[in-house]
């Protein structure tokens, strides 16, 4: 929320990386708005989120098109960092606020259409036999076929583009000292992005892969509740909770630098 507000109030919106910044900011808090609904409806139901049940499609629906939207998310800033780094290396794609929406646009679709797939009849209320054990009443297909390449594209695609961000600013920077000039600025730059690009890698390693392993042994695990209860669904837990800590580090990582918010704060004061 004090992103989205920091950025509408200071008008910072005209910016593509922005747009973007603000739209992973929603993505976020819808996660963590359907995170506390299942959470609320453990606390009055806790059977429910075990053995699932037809009150719980509609919010773990919410929960995977929030988390989708965050990766689609990540994915575009890792790419538009990407080609705004390498816009003089004669990229003849240039990103603009208007290419920003309509990723904006086509990120939420996607992720709604394949969120709400269990609403339109993908879900093992009536088929047992194929039903999730940790993510109940999901399928074991449904999830295999959404959770494990969309995680694949959140830890291979960003990995890919900062590399790519680190190895042009090492390359301008060499050719800086070759022509005898110091290069201290993209020697900066090029420590700020590897930190940067680090923990941002790092970041969703941690979230997300628990939860790929999660899947992966649900779908090659064919046991009752009973025999996985109570320690598989403390690490299902775990991996809810690590979800969460993603959309608290989002903000810190990309847009809440103390220097920037202060600034951001004292305008908005001005």
């Amino acid at each position: 929320c004090a992103v989205i507000f920091t950025r509408l109030a200071t008008r910072d919106l005209r910016k593509p990386i922005s747009v973007l910044f603000c739209n992973l900011a929603v993505s976020d808090l819808f996660t963590s708005f359907s995170g506390f609904w299942i959470s609320t409806l453990f606390i009055t139901d806790p059977d429910i989120t075990i053995f699932g049940s037809q009150d719980m499609l509609a919010p773990y629906a919410l929960y995977t098109t929030s988390i989708l939207s965050t990766i689609y998310n990540l994915v575009s800033i890792g790419i538009e960092r990407y080609l705004a780094v390498a816009r003089s290396m004669r990229t003849r794609f240039r990103v603009t606020r208007n290419r920003s929406i309509a990723v904006v646009f086509f990120s939420w679709v996607l992720a709604f259409s394949l969120g709400c797939l269990p609403l339109l009849g993908w879900n093992c209320l009536r088929a047992e036999r194929s039903t999730s054990v940790l993510y109940s009443p999901f399928c074991v297909d449904y999830l295999v076929f959404v959770a494990l390449p969309n995680v694949a594209a959140a830890f291979l695609v960003p990995l890919f583009t900062y590399l790519r961000i680190i190895i042009i600013l090492r390359k301008r920077k060499l050719r800086m000292q070759a022509c005898g000039q110091a290069p201290g600025t993209y020697r900066s730059a090029e420590t700020q992005v590897a930190r940067t690009s680090i923990s941002i890698w790092l970041l969703a390693l941690v979230s997300y892969a628990p939860f790929s392993a999660g899947v992966v042994f649900d779908a090659s695990t064919r046991r009752c509740h009973a025999e996985l209860y109570p320690g598989a669904y403390v690490f299902r837990n775990c991996t809810a909770m690590l979800i969460t800590i993603t959309c608290l580090g989002n903000p810190l990582l990309y847009t809440l630098r103390l220097r920037g918010l202060g600034a951001g704060l004292r305008a908005l004061r001005g």
